[in-house]
C-alpha cells in the first residue's frame, strides 16, 4: 500500500520469490513503473476510498496525509476490514519516541512524539492495536539510498548545525528497509514493534558532510544551534528538536535480519550513479 520507492524495491523482491504482488498507486507514472517491472498496479485515491483487502499479506507504506491528528487513510482501511483475515506490516517512524537527549533506546522507550507527522504515526500505531488483527510495526528513521541523497540541499549550501551541537540521528538504507520488511512479514511477532535501523547512528552534521565528500561537493557551512533556530525552516528545525540512538537488537534477534549496509561508510557508496561508482571503485594505477 503506497508503492513508492521502498514498495517497488519490496515488490521486486517478492516477484523474484515467485509471489503475486499488487501495488496500490495514485498516478499514471507510478502505475506505469510497476507494470514495467512486471507488477500488477491498482490505481486509486486512498484519500477517497479504502483499498480492498484481497491478499493475506499487506505492506502499508503510505504515509498519513499532511494534516489532521491521525492517519485517516489507515483508519478508513481498518474500518472497512474489521473482520479480514490478513497480516499488516506497517511502516511507522522512530519519531514516535520524540526527543531522548541522545540516549540509546529500545522499543520499550516511552512514546512521546513532538512533530505533528510523528503524532499521526503514533495514532496509526494505536489504531492498529485497537483493530486487534495481526500486524507488525516497523519504526523507521531516516531512509537513504540511490536517488535519496541530499544533492540539492548540498548544492544550495544550506547550513547544518555544527558537529559539537548536532543531534544524533539514525538511518537505514532503502534496500535494507525493503529486506527488513520481508523478514517482519515472516518472523515478526503479532502486535510487536521493531526499530529498523543500521545500529550505527551519527550526527546530522556527519551525514551531510559525508554526502558532500562522496558527491565531490563543498562541505555545508556549519552554524550554532541558536543560529539554526533563526535560519532553518520549521520543517528543518523539527529535526533539530530530537536526538536519539536506536537499538536494533530486537530486529536482529527476533526478525533474524542484519543490515547489508550497517553504517554510512558501507552504505553511501552504493547510492552513487553507476558512472560515479566506477570512478570511486576503480583501482589506482
Amino acid at each position: 500500500m503506497g508503492c513508492g520507492d521502498i514498495g517497488l524495491r519490496l515488490a521486486k523482491r517478492l516477484r523474484t520469490m515467485g509471489r503475486e504482488v499488487t501495488g496500490v498507486v495514485r498516478s499514471d507514472q507510478s502505475a506505469s513503473e510497476l507494470k514495467q517491472a512486471g507488477i500488477a498496479a491498482l490505481q486509486m485515491d486512498i484519500d477517497a476510498q479504502a483499498p480492498p483487502a484481497t491478499a493475506p499479506l499487506l505492506f502499508w507504506f503510505a504515509p498519513p496525509a499532511n494534516a489532521g491528528d491521525s492517519d485517516q487513510r489507515l483508519h478508513r482501511f481498518l474500518d472497512a476490514n474489521r473482520t479480514a483475515d490478513l497480516r499488516i506490516v506497517y511502516i511507522s517512524t522512530s519519531g514516535v519516541y520524540g526527543d531522548c537527549g541522545g540516549r540509546w533506546i529500545d522499543e520499550d522507550a516511552p512514546l512521546q512524539p513532538i512533530s505533528p507527522r510523528a503524532q499521526r504515526r503514533l495514532g496509526a500505531e494505536r489504531a492498529l492495536t485497537a483493530w486487534g488483527g495481526d500486524h507488525v510495526i516497523l519504526r523507521v528513521p531516516g531512509i537513504y539510498g540511490p536517488g535519496r541523497l541530499p544533492v540539492e540541499r548540498l548544492q544550495r549550501q544550506l547550513p547544518v548545525v555544527r558537529a559539537e551541537e548536532s543531534p544524533y540521528t539514525n538511518r537505514i538504507h532503502s534496500d535494507d528497509l525493503a529486506a527488513a520488511a520481508l523478514h517482519a512479514a515472516a518472523y515478526g511477532k503479532r502486535g510487536a514493534a521493531y526499530n529498523i535501523s543500521d545500529g550505527h547512528p551519527t550526527t546530522m552534521c556527519d551525514y551531510f558532510t559525508r554526502c558532500a565528500s562522496l558527491l565531490e561537493l563543498p562541505a555545508p557551512p556549519q552554524v550554532s544551534m541558536e543560529e539554526a533556530r533563526q535560519q532553518f525552516t520549521p520543517a528543518m528545525w523539527s529535526f533539530m528538536e530530537e536526538s536519539k540512538r536506536l537499538q536494533n537488537r530486537r530486529m536482529i534477534g527476533e526478525l533474524g535480519f542484519a543490515p547489508r549496509f550497517p553504517d554510512l561508510a558501507t552504505g553511501l557508496p552504493s547510492c552513487l550513479p553507476a558512472e560515479m561508482l566506477e570512478k570511486f571503485t576503480k583501482p589506482e594505477p
